[in-house]
């Protein structure tokens, strides 16, 4: 492990549209936008943040799984994922650190199924509805799960 912490963020299917999809319900910042904007807050609490945003279970399911021993914190920003990847449950379950569960919009102020999620069971905080906001917030939230102090 690096000499600071490592967290993962991981992005799941469609996120890689952000800035063109639904511009209503998501924002006009594109993921990039997101991943710079947490990256800059993990740097100032001294945190290493990398990224890996995929439209395929599988690929998240192998990064929880080699983050194991290696990752201090994952972030998910799950998508469609949330409501019925149980696989990626049962990843997260195994992970060795909390977990984050992250969503730009409040999925219970959604359609009915958006409320249903498979990761809230085995994460350790949920951040949602706070659009953007949300990806710097998570990086504060990892750091006190670690037990970082937080600049003020």
């Amino acid at each position: 492990m690096s000499a600071s912490p490592v967290v993962l963020l991981l992005s799941g299917p469609n996120l890689n549209l952000l800035g063109e999809r639904e511009p209503e319900v998501y924002g006009t910042a594109t993921l990039e936008d997101h991943v710079a904007a947490a990256r800059a807050r993990a740097t100032e609490l001294g945190l290493e943040l990398e990224h890996l945003q995929s439209n395929h279970e599988g690929d998240l399911i192998e990064a929880v799984h080699a983050a194991r021993g290696r990752v201090a914190a994952l972030v998910l920003n799950a998508g469609a994922f949330t409501h019925y990847a149980w696989g990626l449950h049962d990843a997260l379950a195994a992970f060795d650190g909390p977990v984050l569960e992250l969503h730009l919009s409040n999925p219970h102020g959604r359609e009915a199924w958006r409320s249903t999620s498979v990761v809230t069971p085995v994460a350790d905080a949920v951040i949602q509805g706070l659009g953007g906001a949300g990806y710097r917030l998570a990086m504060d939230g990892v750091a006190a799960l670690l037990g970082r102090n937080l600049p003020s």
